[in-house]
């Protein structure tokens, strides 16, 4: 599995996103309680372990799993006056741990990266207790839902996206498929949340700006060469910004948040 957003402003870039997203209300939604043992699978540098360290109170317990080291070193450095809360270097496709650990297990914007994300989602389904939640939140048609789109400029957007697909296994539609995938492996009461990532209705702030922006210029040595080379890869880039800038554009992104119970 590679992580193809890595760059010097990760760190900062995903903690904006944990912090000012809807993690709170799915975990609530997903029925998430005090006192529950929690896995954040995929957790970053601990923004979302911080509200679930929050939700479940003292008499919970909240272990963070994620790759990398950097990430893990600054979740612990946010989390360090929280002694329920723990952080241990792990893969969701294997992750060492026993089963049936946790209560709830919670997984945010990592299986879009993962191939074999079916593997995976099983993995993380054998380390839930039987009757513990397995809650899986994904975007789904990231930066497609835009009004006025030009049309060069979604004929493009659908071209950024078959691309970043095709080069790197990212998957922009991941949420709409774990679903079929809960049902199929026997889990219990799947249901699923529509919650939004984002809607602009006018301008995009500049935190939302600077996140595309990291995107585009991340993915710039990766996919470039396969849309028109560099300049026309950065006048596009240009193009959609202005787009997201746009005070007349409506401007939307989704999660879909699947969960089900372990039987």
């Amino acid at each position: 599995m590679r992580y193809i957003m890595e760059s010097s402003d990760e760190t900062r870039r995903l903690l904006v996103q944990e912090r000012t997203g809807n993690a709170r209300e799915a975990l609530l939604l997903a029925g998430l309680k005090p006192g529950n043992r929690v896995l954040d699978a995929g957790c970053g540098p601990g923004g979302i372990a911080e509200v679930i360290a929050e939700l479940v109170g003292p008499s919970g317990h909240v272990t963070g799993m994620d790759l990398s080291e950097e990430r893990l070193a600054e979740a612990r450095q946010i989390n360090r006056r929280r002694p329920h809360v723990r952080f241990i270097q792990g893969d969701v496709r294997r992750t060492g741990l026993p089963d049936a650990s946790f209560d709830f297990t919670w997984c945010q914007f990592v299986l879009q990266y993962v191939p074999d994300w079916q593997g995976a989602l099983q993995e993380l389904v054998r380390v839930t207790r039987p009757g513990g939640r397995v809650v899986i939140s994904e975007i789904d048609g990231l930066g497609l839902h835009n009004f006025p789109f030009p049309e060069s400029l979604r004929e493009w957007s659908q071209r950024f996206v078959e691309v970043v697909a095709r080069t790197t296994g990212f998957d922009i539609f991941a949420g709409r498929k774990f679903f079929t995938e809960m049902r199929r492996m026997g889990l219990g009461n799947v249901r699923v949340h529509l919650l939004p990532q984002y809607v602009i209705a006018g301008a995009a702030d500049m935190g939302l700006m600077l996140d595309w922006e990291t995107r585009f210029s991340t993915l710039e040595p990766v996919v470039a060469s396969a849309l028109g080379g560099l300049e026309a890869y950065r006048a596009m880039c240009q193009e959609y910004l202005q787009l997201l800038a746009d005070p007349d554009a409506l401007k939307y992104s989704v999660l879909l948040v699947t969960e089900g119970t372990r039987p």
